[in-house]
Parts: structure tokens; sequence; C-alpha cells
């Protein structure tokens, strides 16, 4: 497990003035001493010493070879699947982010390129999809929203075996509880909107190549497609890493308290939890009125997509996050019309529980 020694230290002093925190170099253009002479900068679209910064030290934590920060986490997805080309396949997990989903279907699937949804959490119903034109085995692990946990080390053979590249969404565990790379994987996603920045303040995505072939690649579609991060918003990420040890502690231990309170509540049908800041949950009564009026009464638990900030969220994935996969193949993957999702705040469990019972105590149960 990465260590908060090892996290903190990670981050460098900045060598021109010795700066504690790295500074935000909020510039267009550099510059150049000569044309096409530089000191390594000459465009920010191209490279900026923030951005690089905190790309380094994502790539530091992430054990890989380059560091790459875009504008939104579907902005990072958009250049790995640039790697693809017309004809080319994907297998990728059903219970998936349904942004994700819309872009491999509404954008990407126009351009030849077919998505196959399946279970990654069945290794045999992950090899029995693959067909001689897959090239990209995508996994969330564990997935959003219903926590299914995939084997990284078995897939990453198996993707070895077809000659696929296998990348894998960290987002819900982050370099502190999982390093995907060191497990096999070729690409590490993350949306630094989440974890990473950790305060809600912010939109960014990052991806991490294990090789630095691959990060070349994944490099000139950033510079080439130019969804890159502001030097203001690389700099929130790199002051969001700097607590991320603390906070996924406090997270974690919060949410295995609630998780346990959960499971004893008769209102409820099944718990979701793997581990980290996030649980999903569904009910007894198993209707989208009953799961909108839970979310929609919670006082410390605020009604509003995405995860991973201070402050502790309830959604409905089905009328929410997920709304844009078709009901029959979102049912189909485990979200269920009263599938509620948590993220887990800093707050503490007491509170977070008794705020919950509130709404769960007054809901009718129908079996």
């Amino acid at each position: 497990m990465l260590s908060a020694t090892q996290l903190i230290h990670s981050i460098p002093v900045d060598p021109l003035t010795g700066a504690i925190s790295v500074p935000i170099y909020q510039t267009s253009t550099f510059v150049q001493e000569a044309p096409g002479i530089n000191k390594g900068y000459d465009y920010s679209r191209s490279n900026n010493p923030t951005r690089a910064a905190l790309e380094n030290l994502i790539a530091k934590l992430e054990y890989g070879a380059t560091g790459l920060a875009f504008a939104s986490g579907l902005a990072a997805i958009d250049a790995v699947v640039k790697l693809l080309k017309t004809g080319d396949e994907i297998v990728a997990v059903d219970d998936i982010y349904g942004g994700a989903y819309r872009l491999f279907t509404a954008v990407y699937e126009q351009y030849g390129i077919k998505v196959h949804f399946v279970d990654t959490s069945d290794i045999a119903k992950v090899s029995a999809a693959i067909t001689p034109n897959t090239k990209l085995i995508w996994l969330e692990t564990p997935t959003n929203p219903t926590l299914k946990i995939a084997d990284i080390s078995a897939i990453a053979t198996i993707a070895k075996a077809h000659n696929c590249l296998l990348c894998v969404d960290n987002t819900f565990a982050t370099p502190v509880l999982q390093q995907p790379l060191l497990l096999g994987a070729d690409i590490v996603i993350h949306s630094a909107t989440k974890y990473l920045g950790g305060h809600s303040d912010l939109i960014a995505g990052i991806l991490v190549a294990k090789d630095e072939q691959t990060g070349a690649k994944l490099k000139f579609f950033q510079n080439a497609c130019g969804a890159v991060l502001a030097p203001f918003d690389s700099w929130l990420v790199i002051r969001g890493i700097e607590t991320l040890h603390l906070r996924m502690k406090h997270h974690c231990r919060t949410a295995q308290k609630v998780a346990q309170y959960l499971k004893t509540h008769p209102a409820i049908a099944e718990v979701y939890y793997a581990n980290g800041g996030i649980i999903s949950f569904t009910l007894v009564n198993n209707t989208n009125d009953a799961a909108v009026n839970i979310v929609s009464s919670t006082q410390l638990f605020k009604l509003a997509e995405s995860l991973g900030g201070i402050k502790s969220l309830i959604s409905h994935p089905a009328n929410m996050t997920h709304k844009s996969i078709p009901a029959e193949k979102r049912r189909a993957a485990g979200v269920s019309d009263s599938l509620i999702r948590l993220s887990i705040g800093l707050e503490e469990a007491e509170d977070l529980i008794a705020d919950l019972a509130n709404v769960l105590d007054a809901i009718e149960i129908i079996k």
C-alpha cells in the first residue's frame, strides 16, 4: 500500500525558488531564446510546468512511465479510445459509468469501433467476449455503482495473450488502495474530479501509461486534441493529493461503519461495499419512487452528482449518473430502480448513520 510519507514527498519543492507549494504558472506562452529554442516550454497546451508537476506526481504514485492531465475524466477516456481504429473492438465492464457508456456507444460506434459489455468480475465471460478484433479491455474496479471487483492480474494475463491493451479506471480505489499497473494493466485512468482533487471544486481527468511508447501516443492526442488541464486546476489536484492518504483512511473507516449499519436495517434489500468511501444499496421496496423519496429527504447527505469530496453525497444512479444507459441494460448490469449510491465524506460516522436512520425508519416497507 502507498505510504503517506511516499505520497507527500513525491510532491516536488520548486527547484527555481524553493517554494514548498508547487507554483501556478498561469501563462499561455513562454518567451523563447531563439526560434525553436526554449527552456522546455513553448505553449501551455503542449506543456505547462504546473501541469507537468501533477503529471509527474501521478505517474510516480501509479508506478507508470507517463502521466497526463486532461480537462475532464471523459477527455482522458476519449484519448484512450483514440488509440484504436475502425474495425477494432472493446470489451468493457457492463456496470460502467454512464458517461463512458455514452462515449463508447453514441460517439465511437459510429466510427466503426464495436463495444462488448460483460460482467468483468467473471473471468470466463471476459475471455468469451474477446474476438480477433479486440484491442482494448476496459475495467472499472470497483465498478460504479454496484462495486463489483475484477481480478486485474488475471485479466491482464488474458489481455497479453490476445495482444490487447488493458485500461483500468482506478477512480474509486485511488493509488492509496490499488495500483493497477503493478498488477499488469497498461493504462490507468482517474476522474481526478473525485478523490484525487477531493474537495468538489474542480473537473479533471488523469491517465498514466505503464510504458513510454503508449505514453507518447497518448501525449500526442492530448496535445493534438487540446483537452488539457489548466494550471490552476492542476494545482488544485496537487493540493488535493497532499491529503489523499489521510482522507482515504477516514473515508474507509466511516464507510465500513455506515455499511454495517445499512446491513441491519429491514428496509434494505442488499448492501454493496468493497473498500474505499462508496456504498450502494437497494431497497426492499424496489421502486423508483421509494428511492427518489429517500435521496430527496436526507439532511447531511446532499443530493448531487459526483463523489469523493469532503461532504457526503447521495445519488440515484437510474435517474442521475447512469440515466444515459438504456433501462434494460442498466438493470441487467445490476443497477436496479431502487439502487442508491452514497459517497461517504469526512463527517463523523454516527452523524451520517443518524441522518440515514431518520429517513429509512420513516419509509413504508413493502416485501
